[in-house]
């Protein structure tokens, strides 16, 4: 039997996985952000691509690129 045992992945591990693919990030108001994950950093800023605002599920406006203070996310859904 052979047993290997592999370093659980770190949080910005998941996020450069996340580089240039679509992903979903909620802020502490509520709202949602989806666009293309262009850069990050050890605060968890985030610059989206083609971003979009949602409310309640509804795309609420299209805007471009943003940037996202890490302090206001709670969740990011990189599925």
């Amino acid at each position: 039997m052979v047993l290997i045992f592999m370093e659980p992945a770190r949080p910005l591990d998941a996020l450069n996985k996340s580089r240039d693919k679509r992903i979903l990030v909620e802020l502490k108001n509520n709202k949602q952000y989806v666009g293309k994950l262009k850069s990050f950093d050890i605060h968890i800023n985030v610059v989206l691509e083609d971003a979009e605002e949602r409310m309640n599920g509804e795309v609420t406006r299209k805007l471009g690129v943003v940037f996202i203070r890490g302090d206001t996310i709670t969740i990011i859904s990189t599925d």
